[in-house]
């Protein structure tokens, strides 16, 4: 049996007693806030659910956007003009084609990015940058060109390719020599090549056709197209069967000699052929001649 203390003013609950209610004060209030603050969060959940479900937001933006492009084409900011920078081979029609817009139209209205995407699908524009100028009101469009590097000729058609090896389709007159290049898969492989064979600028400004022969290796033609030395490239190592042949033609003129053909395909060995021949075979230059001349 256990005793019942005495003091009782020492022993006193903790909780409050009137009116027939008992609560704790402290514990009240913070529910009381914790409900409130969960309820916000609900209903703010619920109220972004609805504005995104409904678009709301979206479309009130919209609106007071459009009500600010009217405001400012009533206040004069209208297209003016077109100025266009760069071209050479677009045709002015073309462009206009692909801009689709025309004096006093609203201004802010014209969508940049559609613009560039539209002109960048010209066959001859490699980039474009365009730019909105104020007072006067001018469309500037500043074009960069595809340049011309080759030309492919494959199917008895002859198509321009551009200096990254992209087909460019569009018409092309040439106006000065350009080199010619031919085979299935020659386009994309054409640029290697040049990267390969560039140690003397000279030799390869004389190369005027390059023959991409069954999608393996190349063949060279310099000087002229129908009469001009062939060059029978390897399928690998291109660049020291290269620098091999420059060296012989520095130390014996190999290139400057009335030659039909020059094969590097065999390592360490050059053959080449003579264009008049009088039924000898052809003259093998090898491994040990060279190293003698």
């Amino acid at each position: 049996m256990s005793e019942t203390p005495q003091n009782t003013e020492a022993q006193k609950p903790d909780v409050v007693q009137k009116a027939n209610i008992v609560y704790e004060p402290q514990e009240f209030a913070i529910r009381l806030v914790g409900n409130l603050i969960i309820l916000g969060i609900i209903f703010l959940s619920a109220f972004v659910t609805l504005l995104l479900n409904t678009d709301m937001v979206e479309e009130k933006i919209a609106s007071l956007t459009q009500d600010a492009y009217e405001y400012a084409a009533e206040k004069g900011l209208t297209l003016d003009d077109v100025v266009i920078l760069g071209r050479d081979k677009t045709t002015k029609e073309d462009l206009l084609a692909a801009l689709q817009v025309q004096r006093g139209d609203n201004f802010l209205k014209i969508d940049i990015h559609e613009l560039k995407t539209r002109v960048e699908a010209l066959p001859w524009v490699k980039e474009a940058i365009i730019k909105r100028k104020f007072f006067p009101n001018v469309l500037e469009v500043n074009i960069k060109e595809r340049q011309v590097r080759s030309i492919w000729q494959i199917n008895e058609k002859f198509h321009p390719i551009d200096e990254d090896g992209n087909v460019i389709d569009a018409p092309f007159k040439p106006k000065a020599p350009i080199l010619l290049i031919v085979g299935e898969g020659a386009p994309q492989n054409i640029n290697r090549l040049l990267k390969a064979i560039d140690a003397n600028k000279k030799v390869l400004e004389r190369v005027k056709v390059a023959n991409y022969i069954s999608n393996r290796r190349w063949n060279l033609v310099l000087d002229d197209i129908e009469h001009g030395i062939t060059i029978k490239l390897p399928e690998e190592n291109v660049e020291e069967a290269w620098k091999k042949l420059l060296k012989l033609d520095a130390v014996n003129g190999i290139l400057k000699r009335k030659l039909t053909i020059i094969d590097l395909r065999l390592k360490g060995k050059i053959t080449v052929k003579l264009k008049k021949t009088d039924g000898k075979a052809p003259v093998s230059l090898n491994k040990a001649k060279e190293r003698r001349v």
